[in-house]
């Protein structure tokens, strides 16, 4: 038997009914109708004292104009499905007096019969956290803009040397897309075959975790070619922690002109 299709005995009832109130997180009921039916205290607390009793209201009496058709329409269709509905976030009016994000968490209740009569729904704040998230990816996609404008080859490895990120330079230097090399030892795939240091250090992970070093290299790319070029590296220090996480390097062709 469905598990919503069964009758509890009153006391039962009466136990789950103070839980679901004593919840910190809002919970609500709808019906088939998509009509508010219960709600615990944190949902009511949390509902703007100008939408009214919240027990009533429909569930999209409370979403932005612009979600709540296909909010709707989305119901309608998990309704006669009889699939209990993902995951979801929605644009909800609260007290706050502004539209806020919250993640939804539904599933359906289903009468003796097995049949769909409505939804309970729990309703999590998740604007700031959004907020940062989409921040991140701003900034996220700015530097990358950036890092696609610079001339010069950059790699970025963690601190054991497994490639994090390349600029569109690097992979023309190297042959190999951000996809292949993503995830692997820099050394083992774009092994540098000989240098010469400018700053009198000989070059090992070492030493580029440790400082700055600079000199000349010689590589191999994808096509087993040589490639001569001007290497300098630094220590990728973590802005909280004050320890070196990576390490970036700038690769500069030095036989430009030989190859013209």
């Amino acid at each position: 038997m469905n598990r919503s299709a069964v009758t509890l005995p009153s006391a039962a009832e009466g136990a789950l009914s103070h839980e679901i109130d004593e919840l910190p997180l809002a919970y609500i009921e709808i019906d088939a109708k998509g009509r508010i039916t219960r709600a615990n205290r944190a949902a009511i607390a949390l509902n703007h004292p100008e939408q009214g009793q919240l027990v009533g209201l429909t569930g999209w009496d409370l979403m932005a104009v612009d979600e709540k058709d296909s909010s709707h329409a989305d119901f309608q269709a998990y309704m006669q499905s009889n699939d209990d509905p993902p995951v979801t976030s929605r644009s909800l009016f609260d007290r706050s007096g502004k539209f806020r994000t919250y993640r939804l968490y539904r599933n359906l209740m289903r009468d003796a019969n097995g049949k769909p009569c409505g939804m309970r729904i729990v309703c999590v704040d998740v604007t700031e956290v959004t907020r940062n998230l989409e921040e991140t990816r701003i900034a996220r996609r700015w530097l990358e803009s950036a890092m696609g404008a610079v001339a010069d080859a950059v790699i970025l490895t963690d601190i054991l040397g497994a490639v994090r990120y390349l600029n569109p330079a690097a992979k023309e230097l190297t042959g190999y897309s951000a996809a292949e090399l993503t995830g692997q030892i820099i050394e083992d795939v774009v092994p540098i075959v000989a240098y010469q240091p400018i700053d009198g250090a000989p070059l090992n992970r070492r030493a580029a975790i440790e400082k700055r070093c600079k000199g000349i290299a010689t590589l191999l790319n994808r096509e087993h070619q040589e490639i001569k070029v001007e290497f300098r590296s630094s220590p990728i220090v973590d802005a909280d922690s004050d320890s070196v996480v990576g390490v970036a390097a700038v690769l500069r062709r030095t036989d430009d002109a030989d190859r013209a």
